[in-house]
């Protein structure tokens, strides 16, 4: 950002957005405070005046733009819409929030200090120190859920305006916006906030495949539309006959849920048939219950169109944990094809657009808690135990973000929501953390099932316990939920300080009953080099735990070699060398600190330089053509990321100022070991099909086999050497013109 005067014209753009602002505002049922809003504007604008964006737009717009989204697309008021004008004035001008509190009373300057915590982003240089500022924003929860709000409307501005940052800058925010922004807009409810952050964030890590899904989409968006008239007229006409007031609408999947079924399945775009969705919102009739009036006009749908009969889902009877209240129905169109129906009310669909905002606002009463009220009161739980480590707790945390849910049934037939993969020692947790520590096993439907039993919707659960039974290292293994997890730590925790404790003791008592005096800090550093160790507390906990024991202790403090030893046994202790020292930087390094100064961040990944200066990461194994990013690591080798692998996504998170964009430029000089994935009918002579158009079409040689056949199906794994990815998929595309092949993946594999 820099400080220049603004032009008439700007100061005009300025002017007509607060004026738009107002617009927004005055469409709302929130009583109009006009003249605190104007105040709020008026005092953020002054404040950032000559400041502008990396854009080169005046800084203003932004927080306009956060305002306009908190009104609009939230359905937030007044204290939110000043809070969001006056976001980063504490931050980044001289004013301060007693300013705030004393201009604009204690509400607002609370908010405002919240937000200014958590400025600069949940992750940054310093992950753990970003990450603990996520643990803050979540605080939040139990002073103003205002604060998350305005904060996942700041991070959606933000996203629509990256093309202005360097490509590294893109890299970090979208894999930031992907990690924890995308599932926690999902989790309160702000279902177009939650689509459109993921569209965002994979627009800027897969350029080329969004632009590509997204003309594709846009080819395509006539005939879905004729599809979607012809589908919807006999539903209008019924509807009509009914007497309702109504909308339908079509809802075309997004780029990124279009993408990730492509993966997920391993199909084309052609192939991805559920594109369309149709949305019906009515006003039901007085004289009935919602949830009855959504069944009639199910019923209605279904006798014009034939019904799936796996694919209902009725979130009325149980709403989603976030809120939302749905009855969702696939039927079978004219044309033969799967068209999902959504029926809402116009209350349903509030709560679906606006989430927590509109959650509050149709709240009845003290006793009406809903699931999202109670995973609020989880989150509170949680965060009365934090982790040792802040990147754990995040990980933690976000376990239960994007979680589908479960249904299950205590003893006395009361209903509980479970994260799907939920455990019974998770149901366990989840009724009491005594009950989770003390637990043996349950009874699943009256029939005994370990710890590690998988729950599914329906079951009834009892969960037994003996108070002799204590947690193991292993139950982490068998929890998913962030509330088993968190209390299985802390419990973990309390046990590490008792052995820390129990073993200082037994060591200070055991040097104490040695014949010669000792200087009790030279025997530590002595006892530590011998046993490997670098810090005192180690030595504690593993003497505490009975890993160590002390019976040698004479002999490794008064090891026989000399009688100059015998008689002063620190006189040779070696100095270790001070954690200050660091080794000299390598040529990666000083390379980097060279870019550094200059605004380039980016790479070439040539035939000379791979496996040399950089070295193609094993966990996701990839090759010329894919989309991939460059990681320094500290020891000063930079490794070769795809972009969407699972360390990748965390490395963008946690350290993005060590990412480097990379582009290919490769000459079919050295090839790849890649694994693939074979399915199909088994036929006499398919494999024979199969390894010509391998090795006579494409003159690719294979490294390693495995086909077995099962009832009719074969499925086989093939490792061969490819050049790139173009090669890669030339090869797919062939083999699926075999009649008899059903599906060609590529396999992630781990190099041994």
């Amino acid at each position: 950002m820099k400080e220049s005067e603004f032009t008439q014209a700007e100061e005009q753009m300025i002017q007509r957005e607060f004026e738009a602002l107002l617009d927004d505002y005055a469409h709302t049922m929130h009583r109009q405070k006009v003249e605190l809003i104007t105040r709020a504007f008026h005092f953020a604008n002054q404040a950032h005046h000559g400041v502008r964006r990396l854009s080169g737009e005046p800084y203003m717009m932004h927080p306009l733009a956060v305002a306009r989204i908190c009104v609009k697309e939230i359905g937030l008021g007044s204290t939110s819409i000043c809070s969001a004008l006056l976001h980063d004035v504490v931050e980044d001008t001289d004013y301060t929030v007693e300013d705030i509190e004393n201009l604009f009373g204690e509400k607002i300057a609370m908010i405002v200090a919240g937000l200014t915590k958590i400025s600069g982003g949940v992750f940054g240089e310093h992950a753990s120190e970003q990450a603990e500022n996520f643990r803050k924003l979540l605080l939040t929860i139990s002073d103003d859920i205002r604060v998350v709000l305005i904060k996942i409307a700041d991070r959606l501005h933000n996203m629509r305006t990256l093309g202005s940052q360097p490509k590294e800058k893109q890299y970090k925010i979208a894999g930031e916006t992907q990690y924890i922004y995308a599932p926690l807009a999902h989790r309160l409810g702000l279902f177009p906030i939650k689509t459109e952050l993921e569209d965002l964030s994979f627009k800027y890590e897969h350029p080329e495949m969004y632009a590509e899904i997204e003309a594709k989409l846009a080819a395509n968006k006539n005939a879905q539309m004729a599809t979607f008239e012809t589908f919807s007229a006999p539903i209008r006409e019924r509807l009509e006959s009914m007497g309702y007031q109504f909308s339908i609408t079509a809802r075309i999947k997004s780029v990124y849920s279009i993408w990730k079924k492509m993966m997920t399945k391993q199909i084309p775009f052609e192939d991805v048939y559920d594109l369309l969705a149709v949305r019906i919102v009515f006003t039901p009739h007085d004289s009935m219950s919602e949830k009855d009036q959504c069944w009639m006009i199910y019923s209605a749908i279904t006798e014009i169109y034939r019904p799936h009969p796996e694919r209902i889902r009725d979130w009325i009877s149980t709403p989603k944990a976030n809120g939302y209240e749905a009855l969702h129905v696939t039927v079978m169109g004219q044309s033969g094809e799967w068209v999902e129906v959504q029926i809402r009310t116009d209350r349903m669909h509030e709560l679906a657009e606006h989430g927590l905002a509109a959650h509050w606002k149709y709240k009845t009463g003290e006793q009406d808690e809903s699931e999202l009220d109670k995973w609020l009161s989880e989150i509170k739980e949680i965060l009365e135990h934090p982790e040792k480590d802040a990147m754990e707790f995040l990980d933690t945390f976000k376990l239960n973000l994007f979680a589908q849910e479960v249904f299950v049934f205590t003893p006395k037939g009361e209903i509980k929501t479970m994260p799907q993969g939920a455990t019974a020692l998770d149901f366990a947790f989840l009724l009491h953390s005594e009950l989770g520590e003390h637990c043996i096993g349950a009874k699943v439907n009256h029939t005994l099932v370990p710890l590690s039993y998988e729950l599914k919707g329906g079951d009834q659960v009892e969960i037994l316990t003996s108070g002799s039974q204590h947690p193991q290292e292993n139950w982490l293994d068998y929890v998913t939920t962030a509330k088993a997890q968190s209390c299985l730590r802390a419990y973990f925790r309390r046990e590490e300080r008792s052995y820390i404790k129990r073993g200082e003791k037994l060591f200070h008592d055991a040097i104490g009953m040695l014949e010669m005096p000792v200087n009790m800090d030279m025997a530590v550093q002595k006892m530590l080099n011998h046993y490997h160790l670098t810090q005192p507390i180690q030595l504690y906990l593993q003497i505490g735990k009975g890993a160590i024991r002390l019976n040698d202790t004479q002999q490794i403090l008064f090891p026989k070699k000399s009688i100059w030893n015998m008689l002063n046994p620190f006189a040779t202790v070696e100095k270790k060398p001070s954690a200050e020292v660091k080794d000299a930087p390598t040529v990666l390094e000083k390379e980097a600190a060279e870019k550094g100064k200059k605004k380039s961040h980016s790479i070439v990944l040539t035939d000379e330089n791979l496996g040399k200066e950089y070295i193609l990461a094993d966990c996701c194994h990839p090759i010329p053509g894919d989309e991939v990013l460059g990681y320094l690591a500290e020891d000063g080798k930079m490794y070769i990321h795809k972009i969407d692998c699972e360390e990748a996504m965390l490395l963008k998170t946690s350290h993005g100022k060590r990412l480097y964009s990379a582009t290919w430029n490769t000459h079919r000089v050295q090839s790849f070991v890649e694994t693939i994935e074979i399915q199909g009918i088994d036929k006499f002579g398919v494999f024979i099909d199969v390894l010509k158009t391998i090795t006579e079409q494409f003159h690719i040689n294979m490294r390693a086999m495995n086909v077995a056949a099962d009832d009719g199906i074969f499925k086989g794994q093939l490792e061969v050497y490819v050049y790139d990815k173009k090669e890669l998929q030339d090869l797919f595309v062939s083999l699926r013109k075999i009649p008899e092949i059903k599906a060609v993946k590529r396999v992630m594999t781990v190099n041994s």
